[in-house]
């Protein structure tokens, strides 16, 4: 594997004779999203405080690009943080300052730069995080997503290579979560910097995640994809994974994809290796223009509209549903066929055009939005038990075709 951007080797952090971090060893590859689990109190912010040097470990080394942190000469020093910015998990927005001063700030007191430049980088933050009617407004005359959006805003202004984010969504309700790791995924994605975060959203911060660290007594138990932790075996599921996706389930009734898998192997194992299931996966299509239009809050509406929906439809014949990705949910009827799975589909489709899309035009927030559609699609393929599920899911994928179509009323 390709050498590590920021590498962990045996370090230790003590406070007062306790260790909070134990021997850790770690690995953060460059234009990755990593994110990094554990129960609250583990040492998860000590652990981030020590990429950007605000905290400076008692044993072990930290590498950036191979090289030892502790032993980089001032000016290298000064170069590696230079490409580091830091979100903090309350904002730490000054509440004297307006929105353009807030974001302004880190130029002003690290750089160089003309007041003109300065103008023209802060404003271009604005327009791409659509702030530009609070430019002069303070923080405590914007929303809870709002002020996360200018923190995002100040946090990339520098043009970061990395950025850190310790509990980007604490204190969110969970459309608002979720609204705020897509917006964190989508900037990641458009700016190309690798992104560190602290999170307890399971499993929702799988979806945007390419890489998992599990701190667990100290020590880093896990690192991999989200889907190999789903197949992970340790104390740690036991004590945070599975409580949080309960939780999650119950909130939601939707399965984590770690509880689908588990669900799946219970309901299909015992059955006769010659019987048939059904899966059938749904798509919200178009979710970037959904983004464009209404914004991250109302796309994780729309989505969680859209799994209630399905949940309600299918649960009520045997079925069990998870969500896949940001905007895919999959669901598997243990005990049907083809043609009794595609009644199954019609009605719930006919369900979906007659109330589902009322409910989920009342949740679009825009009293003044231009009009545009999207699209929702469904399709479904026959599996037995012996057959790995992902493939029949990607056959259900391939045979995907449109069931319902939004098309929102302009508003004046």
């Amino acid at each position: 594997m390709k050498t590590p951007l920021i590498e962990f080797r045996d370090v230790t952090k003590r406070f007062n004779g306790q260790t909070v971090l134990d021997g850790v060893n770690l690995s953060i590859y460059e234009g990755q999203v990593t994110t990094i689990i554990g129960k609250s109190g583990s040492g998860k912010s000590v652990l981030l405080k020590h990429i950007i040097g605000l905290l400076k470990q008692d044993e072990g080394a930290i590498l950036f690009r191979g090289k030892d942190i502790g032993k980089m000469r001032k000016h290298e020093w000064n170069e590696y943080v230079s490409q580091i910015s830091y979100m903090f998990q309350n904002n730490a927005l000054f509440d004297s300052m307006t929105v353009f001063e807030n974001i302004a700030l880190p130029l002003r007191q690290t750089t160089g730069l003309s007041k003109e430049e300065i103008e023209r980088k802060v404003m271009a933050r604005i327009e791409q995080a659509e702030l530009t009617d609070a430019i002069d407004k303070y923080p405590s005359e914007l929303s809870g997503g709002m002020q996360k959006r200018v923190a995002l805003s100040r946090a990339l202004v520098t043009d970061p290579k990395i950025v850190l984010f310790d509990e980007p969504t604490t204190g969110q309700d969970p459309i608002r979560k979720n609204a705020i790791l897509s917006m964190i995924v989508e900037y990641q994605r458009k700016f190309g910097f690798t992104a560190v975060l602290i999170s307890h959203e399971i499993p929702d911060v799988y979806f945007i995640s390419n890489r998992i660290l599990a701190l667990y007594d100290g020590r880093i138990v896990f690192q991999g994809t989200p889907e190999e932790l789903e197949d992970f075996e340790h104390p740690f599921q036991d004590e945070f994974v599975k409580s949080l996706e309960g939780l999650q389930e119950e909130l939601t009734g939707l399965y984590s994809r770690r509880h689908f898998k588990v669900r799946y192997q219970t309901d299909l194992s015992k059955r006769n290796p010659n019987e048939n299931y059904v899966a059938v996966v749904f798509t919200l299509k178009d979710m970037d223009d959904i983004i464009e239009h209404l914004g991250h809050d109302a796309a994780q509406e729309i989505i969680r509209s859209l799994g209630t929906y399905i949940s309600k439809h299918f649960g009520a014949v045997g079925g069990f549903s998870a969500r896949q990705t940001i905007n895919e949910i999959a669901t598997v009827l243990p005990f049907s066929d083809l043609e009794e799975a595609e009644r199954i589909l019609a009605d719930f489709a006919e369900d979906l055009k007659k109330e589902g899309l009322c409910d989920i035009r009342a949740s679009v927030p825009s009293p003044d939005v231009e009009c545009f559609e999207f699209s929702i699609l469904a399709g479904m393929s026959l599996g037995k038990p012996q057959v790995e599920l992902e493939s029949i899911m990607e056959f259900a994928r391939f045979n995907q075709k449109e069931i319902a179509r939004f098309t929102c009323e302009m508003r004046r």
